[in-house]
C-alpha cells in the first residue's frame, strides 16, 4: 500500500504541476480502485492530499510571480463557501451514483477544454477586461462571474473531492483572459484554499482521514509537482489542454466501466 500511495501521489502532483488542476480528478478513482477505500474516505483523503500538494506547489509559483493574486483570492474565497455545501451533497448519495456523476463530471469538462484548445484567443473578448500587462482588471462584471465560478467549484471539490483546478484553469484563461500559464499557477492558490474548507467541513461532519496514506500522497505529490512543472515551462498552452484532456477521457470511462461491473 505505501508504494502505491506514493506512485499515486506522484502522478497527482506531476498533473498539478502541468495543468494547475486534475489531482483529485486522479487521485480518487486511484484511492477507490488501487487501495480499495470507500468512495467517501477516498473524497477526504483526495482533499487533504491534493490541497497539501497545491500548496507546496503555489508558494514556489507566488515567489516567481507567476500567479495571479487578486484573481485567485476572489474565485477562491466564494469556492470556500461552496465546499461545505457540496459535502453535505456528497454524502445524500449511494457511493454507486457518487462515482457515476464523477466519471461524467470528468467527460464534460474534457470536452470543453479539448475544444478550447482548438480555438485562438489572440482577438477573444473576455467578460474580464485586461490592462496594459494582460490580467484582469477586475470590474463589478467579472468579480461577479469569478465569484459564481468560485461557489460552484466550491461545491464540486466538496462533493467529488477534486481541488477544482479542471474547472478553474479553463474560467480563468476562456473567461478571465489569463494565459494558460498564469492560469496553472493561479489555480494552485486556489485549489489549496477550497481543500482547507472542505476537508475541514467532511472532518466536521463525522467523515474519517487516514492522515498516514494522506502523508504519503502529499510526498509523492511533492515529487512529481517538480517534475510536472518544469516540463510545464517548455510545453505550449493547447497541448497542455489537450494532454489533459485526453487523460480525463481515459480515467473517465475507466469509473465507468467499473462502477457498472
Amino acid at each position: 500500500m505505501p508504494g502505491i500511495a506514493i506512485v499515486g501521489g506522484i502522478a497527482i502532483g506531476f498533473a498539478l504541476g502541468l495543468t494547475g488542476g486534475g489531482g483529485g480528478i486522479f487521485a480518487v478513482p486511484l484511492l477507490v480502485y488501487g487501495l480499495k477505500l470507500p468512495a467517501r474516505e477516498a473524497v477526504g483523503v483526495s482533499l487533504a492530499a491534493v490541497g497539501t500538494t497545491a500548496l507546496l506547489g503555489a508558494l514556489g509559483r507566488l515567489h516567481q510571480g507567476q500567479a495571479d493574486l487578486r484573481t485567485g483570492l476572489i474565485f477562491a474565497l466564494a469556492g470556500m463557501i461552496g465546499a461545505p455545501l457540496g459535502s453535505r451533497l456528497s454524502a445524500l448519495l449511494p457511493e454507486s451514483m457518487l462515482l457515476v456523476l464523477f466519471s461524467g463530471l470528468m467527460l464534460v469538462v474534457a470536452v470543453r477544454m479539448w475544444n478550447a484548445s482548438r480555438r485562438n484567443l489572440a482577438n477573444a473578448q473576455f467578460v474580464c477586461q485586461r490592462d496594459e500587462s494582460g490580467r484582469p482588471t477586475l470590474g463589478p462584471r467579472c468579480i461577479a462571474l469569478l465569484s459564481a465560478l468560485g461557489l460552484s467549484t466550491g461545491v464540486l471539490s466538496g462533493m467529488f473531492g477534486v481541488g477544482g483546478g479542471f474547472v478553474i484553469v479553463p474560467a480563468l484563461v476562456l473567461l478571465g483572459g489569463l494565459s494558460i500559464h498564469v492560469a496553472v499557477a493561479t489555480s494552485l492558490l486556489v485549489i489549496f484554499l477550497i481543500s482547507i474548507s472542505g476537508v475541514t467541513s467532511y472532518v466536521l461532519g463525522g467523515g474519517s482521514i487516514s492522515w498516514a496514506l494522506t502523508g504519503l500522497f502529499t510526498l509523492g505529490g511533492v515529487v512529481g509537482m517538480q517534475f510536472g512543472s518544469r516540463l510545464s515551462a517548455r510545453v505550449s498552452g493547447p497541448v497542455l489542454q489537450r494532454v489533459f484532456a485526453a487523460a480525463m477521457v481515459a480515467v473517465a470511462c475507466f469509473v465507468v466501466v467499473k462502477s457498472l461491473a
